[in-house]
């Protein structure tokens, strides 16, 4: 995939998920709107950058999402995600 710069809401989201967070966690601590959020992750996912686990079972990743039911998953950033946020600063 070519590589696209993160916009602010991209990288405020994966600043969140260090560890597996749900996605009310994601909109309180952004305070991004549900929709913003949940493009945001669509990309994120598909770059590479966030892996999704059920939401119950933090400890499992999960291979297939519903989109459509996005908030019913939790999320945590991969090596790769955190990479790309390194160099900007918290």
């Amino acid at each position: 995939m070519p590589k696209s710069k993160l916009t602010d809401s991209e990288k405020s989201i994966l600043k969140e998920l260090i560890f597996p967070e749900s996605f009310e966690h994601i909109q309180e601590e952004t305070g991004l709107t549900y929709g913003s959020i949940r493009d945001d992750l669509i990309k994120l996912i598909n770059h590479g950058f966030i892996e999704v686990y059920e939401k119950d079972l933090t400890k499992s990743v999960s291979p297939f999402y519903d989109s459509d039911n996005i908030d019913q998953f939790s999320f945590k950033a991969t090596k790769r995600g955190l990479k790309s946020i390194q160099n900007y600063a918290f």
